[in-house]
C-alpha cells in the first residue's frame, strides 16, 4: 500500500491566507497545502517526491490548487479525507470509531483519519472475501496486531496527549506511521514542528511526499533518559514539560507541592494544572522523589524541585527561627553583615535540620543518577532574581541552585524556557 500525502495544511493552507501573524509571516504563500491523502494498493503508480521519509525541507510538487497522483475514482485509489455522503471504492470498508474514521482496503490495510468530520457513513454489510479478512474497527487485519492501525492521519497539535491514548489502547503500535496534519500557524515555524514531531514519534512531511507502508517503519528517534528543565515564574516550564511527554502511552506526574487548601489562589494553581494533564496519567503526590526514581515503571514528569525542596525544609524544620531548629539564627549574615552562600553538597559538616535537608538532595542526587526510569523534572532557575532579602529565602535559593546544578551534572539534557521558548544548555 502507497500513500501519497499532497497536502498537510489545515483550512486554507499553511500560512493562512490573509493572516499577519508571526507564524504566517515567516512562510511563503503556499508553502503547506490543505490536507489531502492519497491511499492506493502498491500497483498504482503515485506521483510526487521520493519514496519514504523525506526530509523536512519543503519538497517540488504540483502548484497550489492542483491535485497530484491518480485520478479521483481511479482503479483502487482513496481520496482523504472523505467527502460526507460519499460511499468508499469498491473493496473498501469504512467504520466510525470514537478515535475517527478508520478505512479498510481490499488488502487488509488499515488507515485511521482522526480528522474526518462530519464522519461519512459506515459502508453496507457484505460478506467478508478472503483478500478483505477484516469485518470491522475491532478486527485484526493480520491476525495479531488487533486495532492497531498501518496508518494514522491527526492534527497533532490539537491535544497530542490523545496519540499517546491511542498508544497505550494499541491503536497505534511500533509499526504504525503517524502522519502529522491539519498542520498551521498554531506551531511557530517549521523546525518547531519538526522538534515536536520527534519528541511524539511522528511523521511532519512536506506535501508531496510518498509513503511506502510496505516497509518497516521508521523507528522512533531516541529520546533522552533525563531531562532537567529550568525557568522563572510563569516561563512556560511546566507546559514544556508535559509536551514532551504528551504522546508517550503511560506517564507518573509526580507532584511535589501541597495540595492548596487553606489557599484559594494556590488552589487554584493546582487545579490548572490537573485539568491541562491528560486523563489517562497517573499522579502521585508525594516528596520521596529518589523512591521513584529507584523503582521501575513509566516514565516520571516531576513538576517541580523548587516545591519539593520547600518541604524537604518543611519537614526537617530547617527554615531559620523555625522552632525544632534552634541552632539556626533568624538573619543568615556572615561577619560584617555579608550574606552566607549554604553549601549543600554530601560532606559539607552542616549540622541541624539543614543537614538534613542536604542529606536528602545527596538522596536524590544518586538517584537521579542510577535510575532506570525516563524522567523530566522540572526546576525553578533562581539566579535570575533579587538577592532575597530573608535569610530563609537564601538559604532556599542556595539549596535549590546547588541541587539544579548536581542534577545538571547528571543529566542527558539540560534547558532553559523563557518566555515559552526553548533554549537547550549544552555541556
Amino acid at each position: 500500500m502507497k500513500v501519497l500525502i499532497s497536502g498537510t495544511a489545515r483550512g486554507g493552507g499553511w500560512p493562512v491566507p490573509g493572516c499577519g501573524c508571526a507564524s504566517c509571516a515567516r512562510l511563503s504563500p503556499g508553502h503547506r497545502r490543505p490536507t489531502e491523502v492519497v491511499v492506493t494498493e502498491a500497483s498504482v503508480p503515485l506521483t510526487g517526491s521520493a519514496a519514504g521519509v523525506p526530509s523536512h525541507a519543503p519538497a517540488p510538487g504540483p502548484a497550489p490548487g492542483t491535485a497530484p497522483g491518480p485520478a479521483p475514482g481511479a482503479a483502487g485509489a482513496v481520496r482523504l479525507p472523505l467527502a460526507a455522503g460519499d460511499p468508499p471504492p469498491p473493496g473498501h470498508r469504512v467504520s466510525a470509531t470514537a478515535d475517527g474514521l478508520v478505512l479498510v482496503t481490499p488488502g487488509g490495510g488499515r488507515i485511521l483519519d482522526t480528522t474526518a468530520s462530519p464522519v461519512p457513513p459506515p459502508s453496507p454489510p457484505s460478506s467478508p472475501s478472503p483478500s478483505a479478512p477484516v469485518s470491522g474497527p475491532s478486527a485484526a487485519p493480520d491476525g495479531g496486531r488487533g486495532d492497531a492501525c498501518d496508518l494514522v492521519l491527526m492534527d497533532v497539535l490539537d491535544r497530542p496527549e490523545r496519540l499517546g491514548d491511542m498508544r497505550r489502547r494499541g491503536v497505534v503500535d511500533e509499526r504504525t506511521r503517524v502522519v502529522a496534519v491539519d498542520v498551521d500557524h498554531r506551531v511557530p515555524t517549521e523546525a518547531e514542528l519538526t522538534r515536536r514531531a520527534a519528541l511524539w514519534g511522528v511523521l511532519a512531511v512536506p506535501d508531496g511526499t510518498v509513503l511506502d507502508l510496505a516497509g518497516p517503519a521508521p523507528a522512533r528517534a531516541p529520546r533522552p533518559p533525563r531531562t532537567l528543565l529550568l525557568g522563572g515564574a510563569r516561563s512556560g516550564k511546566s507546559a514544556e514539560a508535559e509536551l514532551r511527554l504528551a504522546a508517550e502511552p503511560e506517564v507518573l506526574y509526580v507532584a511535589t507541592g501541597p495540595s492548596g487548601d487553606g489557599d484559594a489562589e494556590w488552589a487554584h494553581r493546582v487545579r490548572a494544572h490537573r485539568d491541562r494533564r491528560p486523563a489517562h496519567w497517573g499522579t502521585a503526590e508525594t516528596i520521596d522523589l529518589a523512591g521513584l526514581l529507584r523503582t521501575p515503571g513509566p516514565p516520571l514528569l516531576v513538576d517541580g524541585l523548587g516545591t519539593w525542596v520547600a518541604a524537604v525544609f518543611d519537614e526537617n524544620g530547617a527554615w531559620p527561627g523555625d522552632p525544632e531548629n534552634p541552632d539556626r539564627t533568624n538573619d543568615g549574615n556572615g561577619p560584617d553583615g555579608a550574606r552566607d552562600e549554604v553549601d549543600t553538597d554530601g560532606g559539607s559538616g552542616v549540622g541541624g535540620g539543614l543537614g538534613a535537608v542536604s542529606a536528602r538532595c545527596d538522596e536524590l542526587v544518586a538517584a537521579w543518577r542510577e535510575t532506570r526510569r525516563r524522567v523530566v523534572a522540572v526546576s525553578d532557575e533562581t539566579g535570575l532574581g533579587v538577592v532575597p532579602a530573608t535569610a530563609g529565602g537564601r538559604m532556599f535559593r542556595d539549596v535549590l541552585g546547588r541541587l539544579n546544578q548536581r542534577l545538571a551534572l547528571e543529566s542527558e539534557e539540560v534547558a532553559l524556557v523563557v518566555a515559552g521558548r526553548l533554549l537547550p544548555l549544552p555541556v
